[in-house]
Parts: C-alpha cells; structure tokens; sequence
C-alpha cells in the first residue's frame, strides 16, 4: 500500500475544492496535524468520538469529514472543553490528521453534495443557487412520487409539507440547514425545495408561500459528497479511504 504525505493529500483537496473561493465559518482542510505519512483514510459526515474510535480501529492515520471543528460561535475560534476536549485528546494521543470540508464540499459541480442530490433524484439542467443548484425533472412527476423517490435513495423519512402543486417539475437543492431559502428558490420558479432540516418560522411561510418542501435531513443529504470525494482521492493516491457510516436521522 502506498504512503502518502499528508500536505500532498490536504492540497489536493483545497485545490480540487476550491476552498479560498469560499467565506466559511470553519477552517477548510487541515484542522488537527497528525502522522505525515498516510495511508489509510476514514471519511465521515460529522467528526465524533464514534467516527474516531473507527479510525483507530482501522488502522488510519487520516480523518476527512465535513462536519469538521467549528467554532463555538460564528466568528470565533472553538474552546476546547468537555467533549470537544475528550474528541481532541483522542485525535492527538493517536496522532491522526484532521480534515473537513464544509461549504466547499456543499457547492462543488462534479463531486458535491447538493449536485450529487441532483443526479440521484433525476434532476437535470441543474444551476448554481446558493451553494446548492435548481434545475429540472426530465417530466412532471407527482409530488408525492417525488418525496418517495427521495425517501428511498436517501434511506430516510422525511418532513414533508405539500403546499406547492401536485405535479412538479422544477426543483431547489441545498443540503443540510438551509430550510430559510426555500424562499429564494420560490423566487426562481421552484415548485419544490429540497433541504436538511426544517425550523419552526419556515412552516407556515412555505404554506402561504405555496411551495411544496421536504427536509429529509441534515445528515442523510450530506452522505454523498464526503463518500465522493474520498473515493475521488483513493483513485488519486491509490491509498485505502473507507467510509465510516454514523447514522443520525436529524
């Protein structure tokens, strides 16, 4: 197998994403410096104490997620204590490398989670929105179909709120919390908004808006692009990147 430096692997991934195009509230790549030699990844949607004790478990020196260190407020670095201490402790007394990926693994065109959404779900001519995408379905399809099809390719059970037509056409994906832009994508013609979560001020103004929407969760629609990207850098590298599944239906 081979070994590959960390920088080169971490490089990669800022160029190929395109990281300093994007404004985040998270550093975008190397969070955590561990072993320089790698050659063995586990990729994960969020870092946790569970995702780590995996890594350890399988022998890998690197762990890329995209739910990576935020800070504990927007703007401000994280304070190390109580699980985020325990989570770093484990991550530096086994010497693995930390890397996430946030909006840059969102937005991307080829790899992303939202453009992956996109091709899963049969939805074409797909253009940028946010850091998501609204395009088409090949055909008008029954609302309800829709949210089935979504339900099944995504293993989940979404929250659903059919207030738009019955038959669909055009579609908004942005994955994760991004409930708010149900209302820009109204804007651009969208009958439906595809999201990760839903608060409590959306539900009534997607009812009078008269859009339909689903939240099929945060996790659940975030799965695709870090499973894309790692097999992206095993093919690269031609090192091992196995994706550790922690399941979390919000």
């Amino acid at each position: 197998m081979n070994k590959i430096n960390r920088n080169k692997i971490v490089k990669f991934c800022e160029d190929y994403l395109k990281v300093k195009d994007f404004n985040d509230y998270c550093v975008n790549g190397l969070q955590v410096e561990g072993a320089e030699e790698v050659d063995k990844i586990v990729t994960g949607v969020s870092i946790s104490k569970q995702l780590i004790k995996s890594a350890i478990n399988k022998k890998a020196q690197m762990i890329i997620v995209h739910h990576g260190i935020f800070g504990n407020q927007i703007g401000k670095p994280p304070k190390f204590t109580g699980y985020l201490r325990n989570r770093l402790k484990i991550i530096l007394e086994n010497d693995i490398n930390l890397c996430g990926f946030h909006l840059p693994l969102d937005a991307h065109p080829a790899i992303g989670n939202n453009i992956s959404l996109c091709k899963l779900l049969g939805i074409k001519k797909a253009a940028p929105f946010n850091v998501g995408f609204i395009g088409e379905l090949e055909k008008e399809m029954d609302f309800k179909n829709f949210a089935d099809l979504v339900n099944k390719k995504l293993s989940t059970n979404s929250y659903i709120i059919g207030a738009g037509p019955k038959k669909i056409k055009k579609v908004g994906v942005i994955s994760g919390g991004a409930s708010p832009d149900f209302k820009s994508a109204a804007e651009l013609g969208a009958d439906t908004f595809l999201c990760g979560d839903i608060r409590e001020e959306v539900v009534r103004a997607v009812e009078e808006i008269g859009v339909n929407f689903i939240n099929a969760g945060h996790y659940n629609t975030e799965k695709l692009g870090i499973q894309n990207l790692g097999n992206l850098i095993a093919k690269k590298f031609g090192i091992e990147v196995e994706f550790v599944d922690v399941p979390c239906d919000i």
